[in-house]
């Protein structure tokens, strides 16, 4: 693939003129790695409070006529890191910026995408319209929690997947018959993509969601007895319920189960969980950061400044964003 091979043999991609990265506070590693990737320092941000707590922002340089990429995950304080979005936006559109690009690694506020209780908001969509509002001339995310989401957008917006930088660390463990396991109905897609990426089977978890943070597992529709199991999906919270489907994969006769999340929000007592389970590893990225507290044995992180600063080069030289997907599709 373009740009992203040369970024992982070490090489960096120097035709940036024109270009600026702003960010805000939720994930400044990242930022960094994009950054040195890029050959770009980030953008001189202020990005504070107010002394009654309201987000001060300025931008204290020039950025009139540039193409400007406001990095910002909506992650751990997801209130004040979408307020601090919105305002960098605005702040950027009355600076005559030419062109700005929200990337936001995690797209926070997601698992509110469709009503499926009485009087309840679509806050994915809400916040959708926030992001255009402010200012924003397109969006670059990655894993969405339900693609969706996109059509939530009046701009374009480019959907970016982890799949061939987390397949390639599992494929290097060298596991042996290996079955992916998909933890609901809903993420047949992205089980499927895992499956051929790693030419192994795949099953399925049937859960029953008794609320917002808990569900249980009714029954596993394929066989995992006596095979290394890959569980895949997009978030992992409290972990609860990935502990859950640990333990049964384990009762249905499951040699080891390692876990592919991609966005590790990992609330409350989370990490102390996985670290108390069955779980061999839990493979995360880096599109939010790890708390203190999160950084145990078990859980490894991968790197995703590769593919982002592969796509803001390519939205920047106005080139083929999907040509990264010819490898595995998760739509496929």
């Amino acid at each position: 693939m373009f740009g992203l091979d040369k970024i992982l043999n070490g090489g960096k991609l120097h035709d940036t003129n024109g270009l600026t990265i702003l960010a805000g506070n939720s994930n400044p590693e990242l930022v960094k790695e994009i950054a040195d990737l890029l050959g770009k320092a980030p953008g001189d941000v202020l990005a504070g409070r107010f002394p009654e707590g309201e987000i001060q922002v300025q931008i204290r340089e020039n950025i009139r006529g540039r193409d400007v990429f406001i990095l910002q995950s909506i992650c751990t304080s997801p209130n004040d890191y979408l307020m601090e979005l919105l305002i960098l936006i605005d702040a950027a559109r009355r600076a005559s910026a030419k062109r700005i690009t929200a990337v936001l690694p995690f797209f926070g506020y997601a698992r509110q995408d469709r009503k499926d209780r009485p009087r309840v908001p679509i806050t994915a969509k809400l916040v959708a319209n926030l992001i255009t509002t402010a200012g924003a001339h397109r969006v670059l995310t990655m894993d969405l929690h339900a693609g969706q989401i996109q059509g939530f957008f009046d701009i374009p917006v480019d959907h970016l997947y982890s799949i061939n930088m987390l397949g390639d660390h599992m494929r290097r463990k060298n596991l042996q018959n290996v079955v992916v396991v998909s933890t609901d109905v809903g993420g047949i897609r992205m089980a499927r993509a895992y499956a051929s990426f790693l030419n192994s089977s795949f099953a399925i978890l049937d859960k029953r969601r008794e609320s917002a943070t808990q569900t249980h597992v009714m029954n596993i529709i394929g066989d995992v007895k006596g095979k290394n199991v890959m569980i895949v999906d997009d978030m992992v919270s409290t972990g609860g319920s990935l502990v859950e489907a640990v333990h049964t994969l384990k009762e249905a006769g499951a040699l080891e189960v390692y876990a592919v999340i991609v966005h590790p929000i990992l609330a409350g007592n989370a990490a102390e969980k996985i670290r108390d389970s069955e779980l061999s590893e839990l493979i995360v990225t880096n599109s939010i950061p790890l708390a203190p507290e999160s950084r145990i044995q078990k859980i490894k992180q991968v790197s995703v400044a590769p593919l982002l600063a592969d796509a803001m080069l390519r939205i920047h030289r106005n080139e083929s964003v999907s040509s990264l997907f010819s490898q595995v599709r998760v739509e496929a």
